[in-house]
């Protein structure tokens, strides 16, 4: 089976995400933000929830002899159809190349064939080549009562599928901006990348996972929300737990989750070793603190703070990690006229990179000296850096 995935903003970091979750098949990286894994194992529709940096994936059906519309006609009535007849029936094409294809005739075309076969049918059309996921939801497109028909060039050459999921873009939303507890000046990770960091670790759903630098609780709710079961979280900030403890009670309550199993507790980051046993966690997931969001402090000096701070928790959490122990870190890169990466003291620690390696000669791919990802968006004072530390 062959299945397609269109990916978020980062591509890099989806990707990495991607062939951290799917390690049972074959990807590659076909367009900047499409990308193919061969697989003999079915994928499920739900996923979906759990992989951040996906706006939509599904499966692909065939490939048209040519870019003639009978060709792709040909090939798309031969899962686009729906199985019944009595409903009114939604139809969109979202096409992903170059090559001049005749989408209006490709559209009236199949809207004929479904009359023909006593289906009622409306065609979803949007200003763009591709739908959006809001577009493909909203229109039902992902149902019984609906289907996204995909064409993927590749070259030369046309794929076709069908749409199984979009990124649950409300429920995100509604996690984002609508926990109780927010603290927009310290910055909030944004749940999507919550989801990736965590994904990132290849964690089972039994591993011991923990988050020194808390904050309002964002990875430790995303991992409950993931299934999780040992989960530990601490902070420096009295605030920052209290902020945590209300959000996890709203996430349970909001998304129907049994009782949740996890630890909270006061502690600096550089002397956690005194609350937690030696040698008991599997994957330490966080983003500290990133320095100053907002004002003119020089960055030399936060660079010379924030290294000695995460030196400090680094030596710290060689001390509770197991042997073979994963860390995946958030660090900051502070824009200017060049980008300023920070340097702590990792020994001890070896840099995995997240990017199988018969993947990064892809021109696509963006992947820093060290191995790591760079996240962020054009105007923002401070990028985050993705690095995935092992001891």
């Amino acid at each position: 089976m062959r299945y397609f995935f269109i990916l978020g903003t980062n591509p890099t970091l989806s990707l990495a995400e991607l062939t951290a979750v799917f390690n049972h098949g074959q990807f590659s990286l076909i367009q900047k933000n499409i990308a193919i894994l061969e697989t003999n194992e079915e994928i499920k529709a739900n996923i979906i929830k759990k992989i951040g940096g996906t706006v939509k994936f599904g499966l692909i059906h065939g490939e048209p002899a040519s870019i003639a519309v009978k060709d792709i006609l040909k090939s798309a009535t031969s899962f686009a159809k729906p199985e019944k007849s009595d409903s009114k029936f939604n139809f969109g094409i979202s096409y992903y190349g170059k090559s001049k294809i005749n989408l209006k005739v490709l559209g009236m075309e199949f809207k004929k064939l479904l009359k023909e076969s006593g289906i009622n049918s409306r065609w979803v059309i949007s200003r763009e080549p591709t739908l959006s996921s809001v577009v493909v939801e909203q229109n039902k497109l992902v149902t019984d009562k609906g289907v996204e028909i995909v064409i993927i060039e590749f070259n030369k050459k046309l794929l076709l599928g069908k749409t199984l999921a979009v990124q649950p873009f409300k429920e995100l939303s509604f996690r984002d901006y609508g926990r109780p507890a927010r603290d927009d000046y310290s910055g909030m990770l944004p749940p999507k990348l919550a989801q990736i960091m965590i994904n990132l670790a290849g964690a089972d759903l039994g591993a011991a996972i923990l988050d020194p630098f808390c904050g309002s609780g964002t990875i430790i709710t995303e991992a409950a929300l993931m299934g999780y079961k040992k989960i530990t979280g601490s902070d420096i900030s009295d605030r920052a737990l209290g902020d945590t403890k209300n959000n996890l009670a709203w996430v349970q309550s909001n998304f129907k989750l049994e009782a949740l199993n996890f630890k909270l507790f006061h502690s600096d980051a550089a002397q956690i070793s005194k609350h937690i046993a030696p040698n008991s966690i599997d994957f330490i997931i966080t983003e500290p603190y990133l320095g100053p969001q907002r004002g003119n402090t020089p960055i030399n000096k936060i660079k010379t703070e924030l290294e000695k701070l995460y030196s400090e928790s680094l030596r710290e959490f060689k001390k509770i990690l197991k042997p073979g122990g994963k860390i995946v870190m958030i660090w900051p890169v502070f824009q200017g006229k060049l980008s300023t990466f920070i340097y702590p003291n990792i020994d001890g620690y070896k840099i995995i990179g997240s990017i199988p390696a018969n993947l990064k000669k892809n021109i696509f791919l963006k992947i820093t000296n060290r191995d790591s990802i760079i996240y962020g968006r054009d105007g923002q004072k401070v990028w985050r850096e993705i690095v995935i530390l092992e001891k």
